[in-house]
């Protein structure tokens, strides 16, 4: 059936635990319960005994303390938390009235306040049973989840849709990445759904010789440093895209560029510019009406969906656009650069400038990632400050929100190595 790290649940004994959690916990059909667990195998089989009778369930991350993981379960209005415990938190008094069973999640707030995302169970079967018959290529590989099974990219696309190939999932913590290596190397033909830093880690741990069998990335476009390593350390990469309120949009079953998101699975519809030069929104329509993305994108002749950037992140610099991927990709072609974030400024002369925030591996002087820059960008597109901090703040899934970074920078809240201001 699965298994966590080192312990394997058959179908029976798992079965068993799912049925125990229904009876201590005492469901309602009509509940709509928010679950916050640090024990992976005690969160599985109470989101599926919520599954099962039709109820709404709020994976929250196990690392949320409790009174974050209390307010953000108020926030999704749910009537109980189960929090490390089968014992409900009551939040409410009463169950919502012939509530229809959802999914709940918070979006990830990369373009403004998280909001709740509520999708039927019957949507969420339709996007499982869309991704399984659309990308086959993973069918005899065995999938290997190492991102948290509170997000829809590893409890959706990696454990539902391995359930439903008849494979058995292998959830791993991805805290430890030796560990991890360990794992991928004692199953045949392993799949790997994990985040980008971590691809990118285990890309640098790997003697030379030796590659991932298989990769799947999600939730952040690769930079292209990155991308190229990952890329010659993988065997068979893949890309999917997607957003909280649509699921999986796109998956690309053979990656050669880091903004080529993928094929549109057949049970979306989704507008987009046919032309790289004038790029727009990503749209996409459903039963629930359209969905705007606020990415730019465009398709290419041969159906392949290509990210440009997010819409909340282009920077307008004396009316000319500036995409922070392009700047980022050039400062982390820098030798000793590690990761870096390209942001919006105001500025009274130009309206908005490009603020940067990097990491390396040494300290670099603010001239010379300048002249870096010039030599590689048009003028527009340069930094009007450059920050070297100790590392970049990355979300959970990966993701970096621009605009978070740059309230934090505003705030003064990094310490900085080194600073240069134009």
């Amino acid at each position: 059936m699965l298994q966590i790290d080192d312990r394997y649940y058959d179908r029976q004994k798992f079965e068993q635990m799912v049925a125990q959690s229904a009876d201590r916990a005492g469901l309602d059909p009509n509940g709509r319960y928010a679950v916050c667990s640090s024990d992976t195998a005690a969160w599985l089989a109470l989101f599926f005994a919520i599954r099962n009778i039709g109820a709404s369930v709020f994976p929250i991350h196990p690392a949320t303390p409790h009174a974050a993981a209390r307010r953000l379960a108020v926030a999704a209005d749910c009537h109980a938390l189960y929090f490390n415990s089968l014992d409900a938190e009551t939040l409410s008094s009463e169950t919502p009235p012939g509530a229809t069973g959802q999914l709940l999640q918070m979006s990830s707030g990369t373009t403004g306040a998280p909001k709740c995302i509520a999708r039927g169970w019957a949507e969420i079967d339709a996007e499982v049973a869309s991704y399984v018959a659309t990308f086959r290529k993973p069918e005899e590989m065995t999938p290997v989840i190492a991102c948290p099974t509170t997000h829809s990219y590893g409890l959706i696309c990696g454990i539902l849709v391995a359930l439903k190939r008849g494979r058995t999932p292998v959830i791993v913590d991805a805290g430890n990445p030796k560990y991890l290596l360990r794992t991928l190397r004692a199953i045949e033909r392993p799949l790997l759904y994990s985040s980008p830093a971590v691809l990118h880690t285990l890309a640098r741990l790997m003697p030379e010789g030796e590659k991932l069998f298989a990769a799947m990335t999600s939730g952040t476009v690769l930079p292209e440093p990155w991308f190229a390593r990952i890329r010659a350390r993988t065997t068979h990469l893949f890309q999917q895209y997607g957003c909280s309120e649509t699921g999986c949009i796109a998956v690309n079953p053979d990656v050669t560029d880091a903004a080529d998101m993928g094929f549109v699975l057949p049970h979306h519809a989704v507008s987009c510019s046919n032309s790289a030069v004038a790029p727009s929104e990503i749209v996409v329509s459903g039963p629930n009406g359209a969905v705007a993305t606020r990415d730019l994108g465009y398709y290419r002749p041969d159906g392949m969906l290509v990210f440009v950037s997010r819409l909340d992140d282009t920077i307008n610099v004396s009316g000319l656009n500036v995409y922070p991927r392009e700047v980022e990709d050039v400062v982390m072609s820098m030798p000793s650069v590690t990761d870096a974030v390209a942001f919006r400024k105001a500025d009274t002369l130009a309206g908005e400038r490009v603020g940067l925030l990097f990491s390396a591996t040494e300290r670099l002087e603010g001239p010379v990632v300048r002249q870096w820059c010039a030599q590689n960008l048009a003028s527009h597109q340069l930094p009007m400050e450059i920050v070297q901090v100790d590392a970049i703040p990355r979300q959970a899934n990966g993701k970096i929100s621009r605009r978070e970074v740059a309230a934090q920078h505003a705030a003064g809240q990094f310490t900085a190595v080194a600073r240069e201001v134009a």
